[in-house]
């Protein structure tokens, strides 16, 4: 549950981009992660133990959530944005077969491996939406940072089961400094923007939920969970973020939405039936 309510945040992150596409997207993403990092007062009850962690451990999550961002944005320059999206959500694939890799005693069974690449070819589906001409232009250098980013939030949802214990109030202290980071990178790379009063409600809610509340969550999450069948899970987030989209336009979802929401739902229910083991 702590796993689909993050992904459920993470899906409404698209209609949010969409309302904000002429806020640059490294002050977009800073903005929201320091919003994000509030949430991390509540959660530690003011106890400043709660957020420390050692430096190895703030390393692999600014790794995490600034890495993850920069390389995507370096791909969606520099690549289609739909194939670019498409090879990023190559994480949940990842963490599926990366996961006894990075967490001992952890094996892969057939069930695993079939539900995984199933959900894919679901999230695909939900990202293409049928079309072949949605697949433009050849080859492009930008494929592999998106690669890169897939790798990066896969291989770090899975090291954080391998550092020391942790509070999940420390990702309020992850978010702080990369959006600190991301804000650099703003005023290195992009043009300085103007931002109205709405600008900066949409923020807020964007830092509260997708940028957010969503990696406590997942963190919350990992932590109690199979790490194989949150993977599989979260082939949902393409295909929640793809119906939030034709929400926010006022369209209905395609067969093709509706095909790859079973194929999806199929993947979950055959990952849940794997055995723990």
């Amino acid at each position: 549950m702590l796993a689909l309510g993050a992904i459920a945040l993470w899906g409404s992150l698209a209609p949010l981009g969409v309302l904000l596409v002429h806020v640059p997207p490294f002050l977009l993403t800073g903005l929201g992660l320091l919003v994000g990092s509030l949430i991390a007062l509540p959660l530690s009850g003011g106890k400043l133990s709660a957020v420390k962690v050692p430096l190895r451990t703030l390393a692999l999550g600014v790794y995490g959530l600034f890495g993850f961002h920069f390389l995507l944005f370096i791909a969606l320059r520099h690549a289609p944005p739909v194939q670019a999206n498409l090879v990023n959500y190559l994480w949940p694939l990842g963490i599926v077969l990366m996961a006894p890799l990075f967490l001992p005693g952890m094996r892969l069974r057939g069930e695993h491996i079939a539900a995984a690449f199933l959900g894919f070819a679901g999230a695909a589906l939900a990202i293409l939406g049928g079309r072949s001409d949605a697949l433009q232009g050849g080859l492009a250098w930008g494929y592999l940072p998106a690669l890169a980013s897939a790798f990066v939030w896969a291989s770090y949802s899975l090291l954080t089961q391998r550092v020391p214990p942790f509070h999940s109030a420390a990702i309020g202290l992850f978010g702080l400094v990369s959006g600190g980071l991301s804000l650099l990178c703003h005023a290195l790379l992009e043009p300085a923007a103007t931002l109205s009063i709405a600008d900066w409600g949409l923020i807020v809610a964007m830092g509260l939920g997708p940028l957010g509340a969503a990696f406590y969550l997942w963190d919350a999450a990992l932590k109690r969970g199979d790490a194989r069948q949150i993977g599989v899970l979260s082939f949902l987030t393409p295909l929640l973020s793809t119906l939030a989209l034709l929400w926010v336009r006022s369209e209905s979802p395609s067969l093709s939405v509706a095909l790859a929401a079973a194929m999806i739902i199929g993947a979950a229910m055959l990952g849940s039936r794997a055995k723990v083991a």
